[in-house]
């Protein structure tokens, strides 16, 4: 079942790298703190990145595609985020970090919403193609339990993408 609307965000006006989310999980909602659960330490483990930085909102900045947990699915994760929520508040949200560099899209909600018709069939493609996505974007797939089974058929993440994602967020953080 759905939770109410508690918008889990964070920035300021000053990050370079804005991370774009799915949305809220049970955790995250209860503690009202991005990331805050274990996908999050895979996320700050691809990262190379404290707690101590991923948590300053003015050097990260964090929004999810939509604002409250969606509740459960049938397939045993969460629902889809709930559509309206990007369109009607990413934008205005954005306007208020003028100094971006790089938007970290996290999931395939994020790779269809920011990437639309640059994306490729799958997530995994779309992820294999991160290059041609920069210097704005930087497709990664979401880091749930699911991902350790897909980094185990995709060894060419731990190889190609997690150093170089690295690389880019320790110059800019």
């Amino acid at each position: 079942m759905p939770l109410g609307a508690r918008p889990v965000v964070q920035f300021a006006s000053t990050p370079r790298l804005l991370i774009i989310g799915q949305a809220p999980g049970t955790k995250v909602h209860l503690s009202g703190i991005s990331w805050n659960d274990m996908s999050g330490d895979r996320l700050r483990d691809w990262l190379a990145m404290e707690p101590s930085v991923f948590f300053d909102e003015a050097k990260v900045a964090i929004v999810p595609m939509g604002f409250c947990y969606p509740g459960a699915g049938a397939n045993g994760g969460d629902n889809p985020p709930r559509p309206e929520c990007a369109p009607r508040w990413h934008e205005r949200l954005l306007r208020h970090l003028p100094n971006l560099k790089l938007t970290l899209l996290v999931g395939q909600y994020a790779h269809r919403y920011y990437l639309d018709a640059g994306r490729k069939t799958s997530m995994t493609e779309t992820v294999k193609a991160f290059a041609q996505h920069g210097p704005e974007f930087f497709p990664l797939p979401h880091p749930s339990w699911r991902s350790a089974i897909w980094m185990q058929k995709n060894p060419w993440f731990a190889e190609r993408v997690t150093p170089e994602l690295r690389n880019i967020v320790r110059k800019l953080v």
